[in-house]
């Protein structure tokens, strides 16, 4: 499993964009399409909202990549 850790610099990131940020996807358009395939879950959850709010803390997963997702603070 391919374990990315993305440092949040701000409140949330949108999940699409989140996707594009490290390079699972090549733009948020594809980001969008990867999350309405069903491919990705948030917390274990098959998550389906393509601007879902993702926050510190959380744990997303596409395929064989898990992206931890830190604050500012770790």
């Amino acid at each position: 499993m391919q374990r990315i850790d993305f440092d949040l610099d701000r409140e949330h990131v949108e999940l699409n964009h989140l996707l594009k940020l490290v390079g699972l996807a090549d733009s948020g358009g594809q980001g969008k399409a990867i999350v309405a395939s069903g491919d990705v879950t948030v917390d274990g959850v098959v998550e389906l909202r393509k601007t879902a709010k993702i926050r510190a803390g959380q744990i997303v997963r596409v395929g064989d990549a898990e992206i931890r997702v830190l604050g500012v603070e770790g």
